[in-house]
């Protein structure tokens, strides 16, 4: 039962920062400080990265009218929009993949550390503040999903490979910096961001899922699916939270909260532990 409950809790915590731009990896590490999972290192590590399918699922379940290109009414009919869109986010996603699939284990030996992290973390907060500080007066020239260009999309993607290569960095946060930068809308960024954690979530969780093996004993499968479960529920009410928030407000608070994150989790790590 404790060991449900410790899932239960990195599962709220797994659906709240994964949308949010404030970094899963920072928060994860600080938890995983304080609650640690009985279950070996092996498990512990293919957890944290299948945990985000919970997420992922959320994303599919709000936007299946965005994401899903067949229509069934009368006869079948072909969204070609959102078949290009989907093209659109493979592309995007290419450099991340290539860099995941050829290096993920010494990136993960180099980077995934508390200094990277809060480095990364106090970095991409100041990039927010700056750059909704620099776009406070200029009217986004991207509002729509299909203003995306695939050259747009590229370079989305490019951001997206930094998050790949620097935990803390929030692949979330430097997709939405990249869009941010070169004039697309908070709303269409968010949105974009959402859809191509789709194929990287789905791609990572299969490594390490072959990595790990399924042969799991049953107190690991309850465990990874009530982080699941959990997951996929706290995602849904944060996707609509910062979707609602975003309309109204800009993306300084995360930037603020990064931060102060990246400062608390030096000082904890170089000089309280």
């Amino acid at each position: 039962m404790i060991e449900i409950l410790k899932a239960i809790l990195f599962g709220i915590v797994e659906g709240i920062t994964e949308w949010l731009p404030i970094s899963s990896t920072g928060h994860m590490i600080l938890l995983n400080e304080f609650v640690t999972l009985n279950v070996s290192p092996e498990f512990w590590e293919m957890f944290l990265v299948v945990i985000q399918l919970g997420a992922i699922l959320a994303v599919v379940v709000l936007y299946w009218g965005k994401l899903f290109p067949f229509k069934f009414k009368q006869k079948p009919v072909v969204q070609k929009d959102i078949f290009d869109m989907w093209f659109k986010i493979i592309v995007a996603c290419i450099p991340a993949a290539v860099v995941g699939i050829l290096f993920d284990e010494p990136l993960e030996a180099l980077f995934y550390n508390p200094v990277s992290v809060s480095i990364a973390l106090i970095v991409f907060g100041i990039a927010f503040i700056v750059i909704e500080n620099k776009n406070k007066e200029l009217k986004p020239g991207i509002t729509e999903l299909s203003q995306i260009t695939y050259k747009t999309a590229m370079i989305i993607g490019l951001f997206q490979l930094i998050a790949a290569v620097f935990p803390g960095t929030s692949r979330s946060g430097a997709t939405i910096v990249g869009a941010l930068l070169i004039g697309v809308s908070r709303t269409v960024a968010a949105e974009f961001t959402f859809f191509l954690a789709i194929p990287v979530m789905l791609g990572a969780s299969l490594l390490k899922l072959l990595k790990f093996g399924l042969s799991f004993s049953g107190a690991e499968a309850v465990i990874l699916l009530v982080g699941l479960a959990v997951a996929f529920i706290v995602s849904v009410i944060v996707i609509r939270f910062l979707m609602g928030y975003i309309k109204k407000h800009d993306f300084k608070v995360f930037g603020w909260y990064r931060i102060v994150l990246g400062v608390l989790v030096l000082g904890y790590f170089y000089l309280l532990k």
